[in-house]
């Protein structure tokens, strides 16, 4: 590891524990800074409504007015994400209802990057709306270095991910430490060999970071599953590794996804890296997997994200309405 690493890691990685929320809600006042936090949702009314109602309860009252602004970002779910949403709590808010003029592309990133017309904060804070046992340090941990330290800009969440704790499991504590397989087979190696400033983090794709809007307006969004990892390299460029940090909040328990879906992240994350390292020849933009069929196995092929969305601040509808 990088002595600059081994450095950053002693002075950048905490736990959320470091900062009560007294001491959150002082700097805050003191600061005058906003948040917003935003959930992209896609089909999950299992979860998304707890996530709303812990948030609002521990960190929205009159007593503890940490978050300024909840907003749902529904791209496009055919259950009942919205109407839960709204009952806990959030405002909810449809992808295409955000740059209606511009067709929205499907993927995470795409809901991110329109999020920032959506919200208001100076700070803005992204968590995953798949989450169960939702703690509200998810959202205090990475957002209290934003608050407390004026040269930081970027937060990414680290936590343990248990393999095997599914959502519709309750109790079920899954395989310590074996969640982020991609994490692990793909993330990893690729920020270790070519962003190795990066190296220090541990959990580089992980969906909850929070940062400062005149940082996020500013980076590109891949709109797929390479977002977590473009924004991570892209804002080590733009501000540096000290501007980055990481806090650690626990656990963290989701839906895991299957094997091939896994592949898909995967080669997105690649390409996603690739764009980064060289803007001239790339590699087929396509996955081809197997399936098991009546016959056999039967080819099926995927394209890779290849779509990113430009710096929010470069969009007229987005400078339109902040210089209002």
């Amino acid at each position: 590891m990088l002595e600059e690493v081994e450095r950053w890691l002693a002075e950048r990685s905490w736990s959320a524990a470091d900062r009560p929320l007294d001491v959150l809600l002082a700097a805050k006042r003191d600061s005058g800074t906003t948040v917003s936090v935003v959930l992209p949702a896609l089909n999950e009314e299992p979860t998304v409504g707890a996530i709303v109602e812990v948030i609002r309860r521990e960190l929205m009252s009159e007593a503890v007015p940490l978050v300024d602004e909840l907003v749902v970002i529904d791209s496009g779910s055919t259950d009942r994400t919205s109407e839960v949403a709204a009952a806990a709590g959030a405002r909810v808010v449809h992808r295409d209802e955000l740059l209606p003029a511009l067709p929205a592309l499907p993927g995470k990133g795409e809901v991110l990057w329109r999020s920032l017309l959506a919200t208001t904060g100076d700070v803005v804070c992204f968590v995953d709306a798949d989450l169960r046992e939702f703690s509200a340090d998810f959202v205090s941990g990475i957002v209290g270095p934003l608050l407390t330290d004026p040269g930081v800009q970027f937060v990414k969440a680290m936590y343990d991910r248990p393999l095997g704790a599914e959502f519709d499991v309750p109790g079920s504590a899954g395989t310590a430490g074996q969640g982020g397989r991609v994490t692990e087979l793909v993330a990893r190696p690729l920020l270790n060999l070519h962003w190795p400033q990066l190296a220090g983090f541990v959990q580089p794709l992980g969906g909850e970071y929070a940062a400062r809007r005149s940082l996020l307006e500013r980076l590109p969004f891949p709109v797929g599953y390479g977002v977590e990892l473009g924004l991570l390299v892209d804002a080590l460029h733009t501000v540096g590794l000290d501007a980055l940090a990481q806090v650690d909040v626990g656990v963290r328990k989701h839906r895991h996804q299957d094997g091939q879906a896994l592949g898909r992240m995967a080669a997105a994350i690649y390409r996603t890296a690739q764009l980064r390292l060289a803007r001239g020849h790339l590699v087929r933009p396509a996955l081809t997997q197997f399936e098991r069929g009546p016959e056999g196995f039967v080819p099926r092929t995927y394209a890779v994200d290849t779509e990113e969305r430009p710096p929010m601040a470069g969009i007229p509808e987005y400078a339109k309405r902040h210089a209002a």
